[in-house]
């Protein structure tokens, strides 16, 4: 990863965070997004203790807001003139049932939507660094989802697992349109499941949820277990040419049959491309 520059959503906290410092000591230079300031300043000093040579940077963006997402795109595309790897990692769940100014559900927005528009937008970066890597973070969490092209945005029937669950999937579907998308290109695409982590993940959803999710944190694994997928994923070789695929404990893996769904996978990418008024 000598002199390569990586760009990371997430990377403030678990498993982002472990990856970003692990991508930093093989030599990347890490482009961090974040939202908090005060741990994206901590998440700062960290990676230049661990990398003291390369110039780290950080972009501040509230990804749940498409205004947002297409403004720090932007300043990325202008301000790195090649980028070698884009892991989209940013993500949350929800207890309660939130919709964003734009009138998007915010798991939906945050988990997936961002996914989209910020790869849209570092999407002539990564061509012209070429060969190049787009790793997005999914989740085993998909296996119960499907999803109802009829209610994106889950305004019935609300659950925060069942959100969640649908961002995972599309995750999916949108890894597998984006690599066929980018096929011959030198870009490759894959996604991941990093495992259950203890991290921070799950705390702020309030009530019920956030009691489960602390709960089931005893069976968890750690975030040093949990980045070992995401940084293969974005430096290994034996990956180099591999698109489209899913993994989990740096293998590939079979998802879902609704997430090996080519005409879902289209029909997603038609509809969220209509939402971000980026057709």
């Amino acid at each position: 990863m000598q002199g390569r520059v990586v760009v990371i959503t997430g990377a403030t906290s678990g498993i982002g965070q472990v990856a970003a410092e692990r991508l930093a000591g093989m030599g990347a230079r890490m482009v961090l997004v974040a939202r908090d300031k005060a741990r994206g300043e901590a998440t700062l000093v960290r990676l230049r203790e661990r990398a003291p040579g390369a110039a780290h940077s950080i972009h501040y963006a509230d990804l749940s807001r498409l205004a947002e997402m297409k403004r720090v795109a932007a300043e990325i595309a202008a301000a790195e003139p090649r980028i070698d790897v884009l892991i989209n990692n940013a993500g949350a769940l929800f207890g309660s049932r939130h919709v964003t100014e734009d009138g998007l559900e915010l798991t939906f927005a945050l988990n997936h939507m961002a996914y989209f528009v910020l790869t849209h937008g570092l999407r002539d970066r990564l061509l012209a660094s070429a060969p190049a890597r787009v790793v997005n973070t999914a989740s085993n969490a998909h296996r119960r989802a499907r999803l109802d092209f009829d209610d994106l945005q889950s305004a019935h029937g609300y659950s925060g697992f069942k959100a969640y669950g649908r961002s995972k999937l599309a995750n999916i579907l949108f890894t597998r349109e984006l690599a066929r998308r980018l096929a011959g290109a030198g870009v490759t695409a894959n996604c991941l499941h990093p495992g259950f982590v203890a991290t921070r993940f799950g705390d702020q959803t309030g009530g019920l949820l956030s009691s489960v999710v602390r709960a089931a944190k005893i069976f968890a694994i750690s975030s040093e277990e949990g980045a070992e997928t995401l940084v293969y994923l974005a430096s290994a070789p034996e990956v180099a040419n591999v698109s489209g695929a899913y993994f989990y404990k740096c293998r590939p893996a079979t998802p879902t049959k609704e997430a090996q769904d080519d005409a879902a996978a289209q029909r997603l990418w038609s509809e969220t491309a209509k939402l971000a008024g980026l057709e």
